[in-house]
């Protein structure tokens, strides 16, 4: 069934800088100067659904807010100050400030959703062992959660979204993986294969 994303990681090293500049000059570029050109120029998140084809990159989407769950891999590798970036953007000065920093490490998200997700989500289920998870560098960020009477439960189809990093993807992936085993939800389910490839692919250089 067609979901939304269910995991993530940055950076990916498929994305190489050869392939990043042809994004930037064949789609990213033309789309924000005509925007400009017509007199309705853009300033603030834009976010580029993009597949890779033998063809080279193609654009399936814009989004005009950050990726979901592409933003939290982002938020745990920044070391810059967001909310200057955000308000540099809507006082036009991003121009002016530094290039973001970014931690040169890994970070891998993996998406926990509730049960009969994406048809039919299951909401209210429990949720516990969220301090547990985070007990070791990992960060749980909500989605579909509320409280109810006292007690933290689902509300929607994706439900949290377990980060961590480290020093490569495998490293990142194991992290995270703890991190989900540590949360008690018993009505959610995950992929367990966010970042194989790349895994698959480090353990080959080894």
């Amino acid at each position: 069934p067609n979901t939304g994303g269910m995991g993530a990681y940055s950076p990916a090293p498929v994305l190489t800088s050869l392939l990043r500049g042809e994004v930037i000059e064949k789609i990213i570029a033309p789309t924000v100067k005509t925007m400009a050109d017509e007199g309705t120029p853009y300033s603030g998140v834009l976010y580029a659904g993009l597949m890779l084809t033998a063809d080279g990159p193609k654009l399936i989407e814009y989004n005009c807010r950050f990726g979901d769950p592409e933003c939290q891999v982002l938020m745990m590798r920044l070391e810059s100050d967001l909310a200057e970036i955000l308000l540099a953007c809507a006082e036009n000065r991003l121009a002016a400030l530094e290039q973001p920093k970014l931690s040169p490490d890994t970070a891998l998200t993996v998406v926990m959703a509730a049960e009969g997700y994406p048809d039919t989500p299951k909401k209210g289920g429990s949720i516990g062992g969220i301090a547990e998870a985070e007990s070791d560098g990992a960060r749980v960020f909500h989605a579909g959660t509320a409280m109810n009477d006292g007690s933290l439960v689902s509300s929607g189809g994706r439900v949290l979204n377990v980060t961590a990093r480290g020093g490569s993807v495998t490293e990142a992936q194991a992290k995270a993986y703890a991190a989900v085993d540590r949360i008690a939800f018993p009505d959610g389910f995950c992929r367990r294969d966010i970042g194989y490839r790349e895994v698959a692919r480090e353990a080959g250089q080894r």
